[in-house]
């Protein structure tokens, strides 16, 4: 059978999963996509994005040719020859890696595995979890892998938000099991992707994406810290990076915020953290950087306090623009909007937000909508805390009704206005 073109299935339907399936779609695959949250489905078929990267009419597109099949039925996996689990790998309350859903989604692929099958793990994980949780199963059954069934890691790649790379552009790293795994893994990903880059091994690639994240984790935290600094040094932060970014080499800039968000950055570390922590080795440099990045929204909300009158914030009016992690994306996880929110309404603050892509979450046990952005609204709050940088706000009007702006993003640096309070 000619495996290049025989059916996949990609179990996850999320900011990875859908994206990776367009690309199989217009590589001329056809494609099954699994998905447990049926209103995920419903919106595929009604041609509904869910997705802050996808219009309703891209939706639609993936339906043109006929080959794309959203469900949430696993059976469908008896069908097709590549097996792709796209699963969201979080952390526990503990800061500790949470595989349940990986575990889930698999159990519910191994009664309908047919031999002869690739299944690629594109999931984020620690080093060693393709091959101690989906090749036990498959060597349990008596199967060979390498001959009976291939096994590899592909880690996910994706930014979202980010328009600069389309994402057949971003290099493929593959590791396989075997030599004969990572050649069929590479055989497939070559149809859909521009590079395809082959490691030695599944911990290679899972190694690969941890540290990527890992570094970005370090360098930011690192840039918080000395905002700190250069604070009460009475130091721009902000033009000592323009600065030292005039050095043609030796130099990349990183920019201090509010705090790192969302399921890469504040998550990958922990993962390698955990399984250094196995092998009884200490990773202080990732321990320190995870606490300097959740010191941050103390530190924001000390800087709220500071600003208010009486230095307290029982009864205050504070508005947050933006609760998603990172501009142009409506996703809040590990979002420091949320962290910060709590603590403000901890000290008693009356929070309110507005984010046009996050219609409501959940805080402290309560659900909070955002509000429409009207200048009533801005000029009510005693304080606006511009979080999230989203690119379709107007941020002149937002400083014009507010009466005080903190400014975590600089967007409104060029305002020159006293009431704005740049980070």
């Amino acid at each position: 059978m000619n495996h290049h073109k025989a059916p996949v299935a990609i179990v996850g339907l999320g900011y990875v999963g859908l994206p990776l399936a367009e690309l199989f779609i217009n590589g001329g695959w056809e494609v099954y996509g699994i998905d447990i949250d049926q209103s995920k489905i419903d919106s595929l078929l009604q041609h509904k994005s869910y997705l802050s990267d996808y219009k309703d009419e891209a939706i639609a597109e993936l339906f043109e040719h006929g080959s794309f099949h959203p469900c949430t039925a696993f059976d469908v996996i008896s069908q097709v020859k590549t097996v792709i689990l796209c699963i969201p790998t979080p952390l526990t309350p503990e800061h500790q890696p949470d595989l349940r859903f990986l575990k889930s989604a698999f159990s519910n692929c191994i009664p309908h595995l047919q031999q002869d099958q690739l299944i690629v793990l594109e999931s984020s994980t620690y080093p060693g979890t393709t091959e101690e949780v989906i090749c036990p199963v498959i060597k349990f059954s008596g199967y060979t892998i390498g001959e009976d069934f291939f096994i590899a890691y592909s880690p996910e790649r994706i930014d979202p938000g980010n328009t600069s790379y389309q994402l057949n552009e971003i290099p493929k790293l593959v590791g396989g099991v075997t030599k004969e795994c990572t050649e069929r893994a590479s055989e497939v990903y070559e149809t859909i992707f521009d590079s395809v880059v082959s490691v030695s091994s599944p911990k290679v690639a899972e190694m690969s994406k941890l540290v990527e994240n890992s570094q970005r984790l370090i360098n930011i935290s690192f840039m918080n810290e000395l905002l700190l600094l250069c604070e009460k040094m009475d130091i721009s932060l902000w033009e000592v990076i323009d600065a030292a970014s005039t050095k043609p080499f030796g130099f990349t800039p990183y920019f201090p915020g509010p705090g790192i968000g969302g399921h890469c950055i504040p998550v990958d570390p922990m993962y390698l953290l955990w399984k250094a922590g196995t092998y009884q080795i200490d990773l202080d440099l990732i321990k320190w950087a995870h606490q300097v990045n959740e010191r941050m929204p103390y530190y924001i909300v000390n800087k709220i306090e500071e600003h208010s009158e009486g230095h307290s914030l029982n009864g205050k009016k504070i508005l947050v623009i933006g609760t998603a992690y990172k501009k142009n994306v409506n996703d809040v996880r590990e979002s420091s909007a949320l962290k910060i929110m709590k603590l403000l309404q901890d000290k008693g603050a009356d929070v309110h937000y507005y984010d046009p892509y996050i219609p409501s979450i959940k805080l402290n046990a309560c659900t909070l909508k955002s509000v429409e952005l009207t200048p009533e609204t801005i000029a009510e709050a005693n304080l606006t805390l511009i979080h999230t940088d989203h690119s379709s706000l107007d941020y002149e009007k937002i400083v014009q009704f507010s009466n005080l702006v903190l400014d975590t993003r600089r967007v409104t640096k060029a305002n020159n206005n006293k009431k704005v309070i740049l980070l």
